[in-house]
């Protein structure tokens, strides 16, 4: 494969599809739509077709979809329509997905962005069929990554499940999205600046080795796709292109990882949290992109922090030996958490992460003496935290925890939270590893308005 800096995004998208595990066909350019018979038949023959979507991305798209299956012969049955108002990507809809793809022998096509896809990508693959995407919107970067994010049993889970065998992306469509579904997944589309930079402190630190393809998927032009954001709330063809590429490879790089880590850090565990604790603000839950826009800021504000504290002359030993032993971590988890299923989760999350005190040593002395170099490779992958909130204030997307309906008070208690309830390693990790929680959250609290 050629060095993914030197190739078109053509071939960007040529060489990911040569590597994906699952999805084998991309039809991205305007009018798509149209030709969503072609794309089903080169990937599933004379199978028959079931469409599934909500109500408004029936509307949306729904009829041309159909009329393309039909002008070309594909056999089809009666679409499933689900109501759009509160739907999202909770378990009891994928449920009804399943049970009705029970009674059809027929292969799904998801219509519609990020919950619908994830809804019918694990509802398809409990009853052992492939399916077909068919995006709207530029609202996430789910569509080509393995696995589906879903709420289960007041937890939010990522089930293993297989990426689409195909995606159709009609650009005209996503192009005409609403604004905010495109400025989510912009900010989701930021959030890899983040979550880039914990694959950094995991590599150095000896507890997740980088993989090249999957990070040069999603960081080798990051900035390039990040360009212009406010083309996202004007809906500029050229940007809403970018976006959605950009979306597309990020999916790629997890289908090939077979993991979240490409693309996902702190700031999701931000927003995971957030849907554990089944947060609504003004009756809606906000969407997952500005969930994770808003944690994007909260983890890059606390690698600010971090930096500007004396990290080049940490007592390692006296911070190693005030590690906490098992039971005091559960002592925190029972004060942190109210909800017992949330609590549940973090004693298993978090336990799975709680290494001995030797294992903090080792690596606190690791992380004292690389500093200078560390923290020069962190800068250089790192947006600012008032750049970034300027970039997303641009592309139409929250920038204060307060427009999603989190005052200031529980973002900080946040921090601490979310760290209990992902075992990934993230700038969390190492901030509390290094005895500097409260300092640093001191320091970022008062340097943020």
């Amino acid at each position: 494969m050629p060095t993914i800096e030197r190739t078109s995004e053509t071939e960007l998208l040529a060489a990911a599809l040569r590597s994906a595990r699952d999805t084998k066909l991309l039809e991205l350019d305007r009018g798509a739509r149209h030709r969503t018979a072609a794309a089903f038949t080169s990937l599933f023959g004379a199978a028959t077709a079931i469409v599934v979507g909500d109500e408004q991305t029936c509307e949306i798209a729904g009829r041309d979809v159909l009329d393309s299956l039909r002008a070309a012969g594909v056999p089809t049955v009666d679409p499933l329509i689900l109501p759009a108002e509160k739907l999202y990507a909770e378990y009891s809809f994928v449920d009804q997905i399943r049970e009705h793809l029970k009674t059809v022998d027929a292969v799904p096509i998801s219509l519609g962005a990020g919950s619908i896809n994830d809804l019918v990508k694990l509802a398809a693959h409990q009853v052992e069929r492939p399916y077909l995407s068919v995006a709207t919107a530029a609202s996430m970067d789910g569509y080509t990554a393995y696995g589906a994010s879903i709420t289960y049993r007041g937890s939010k889970q990522t089930f293993d499940c297989p990426a689409p065998k195909g995606v159709v992306a009609d650009l005209d469509v996503i192009a005409a999205a609403p604004p905010s579904m495109n400025a989510s997944g912009y900010a989701d589309l930021a959030a890899k600046c983040p979550a880039g930079a914990d694959w950094i402190l995991a590599d150095f630190l000896g507890e997740e080795p980088i993989s090249q393809f999957p990070w040069d998927a999603v960081q080798s032009r990051l900035r390039e796709w990040m360009a212009n954001p406010a083309g996202v709330q004007t809906g500029d063809f050229e940007t809403i292109r970018r976006l959605t590429i950009a979306l597309m490879m990020s999916g790629f790089a997890m289908q090939s990882a077979l993991s979240s880590r490409p693309a996902s850090g702190a700031e999701h565990q931000f927003s995971h949290l957030w849907d554990m604790e089944g947060h609504t603000h003004n009756g809606y839950a906000p969407s997952h992109g500005f969930k994770v826009g808003i944690g994007s800021l909260a983890s890059i504000a606390l690698y600010e922090a971090f930096a500007r504290q004396p990290i080049e002359s940490l007592d390692v030993e006296r911070i190693a030996d005030q590690w906490p032993e098992a039971m005091d971590n559960d002592a925190e988890i029972a004060t942190l958490f109210a909800h017992d299923e949330l609590k549940q989760k973090a004693y298993e999350e978090s336990r799975a992460k709680l290494v001995s005190r030797d294992a903090v040593r080792v690596q606190l002395a690791k992380l004292k003496a690389g500093w200078p170099e560390l923290s020069r490779r962190l800068q250089a992958q790192l947006v600012p935290h008032g750049e970034l909130r300027d970039m997303l204030a641009a592309a139409g997307a929250p920038t204060f925890s307060e427009e999603i309906g989190i005052d200031r008070d529980r973002l900080r208690r946040s921090y601490r939270q979310a760290y209990h309830i992902r075992r990934r390693f993230t700038i969390l990790d190492v901030v509390r590893r290094a005895g500097l929680m409260e300092p640093a959250l001191d320091d970022a609290f008062s340097s943020t308005n």
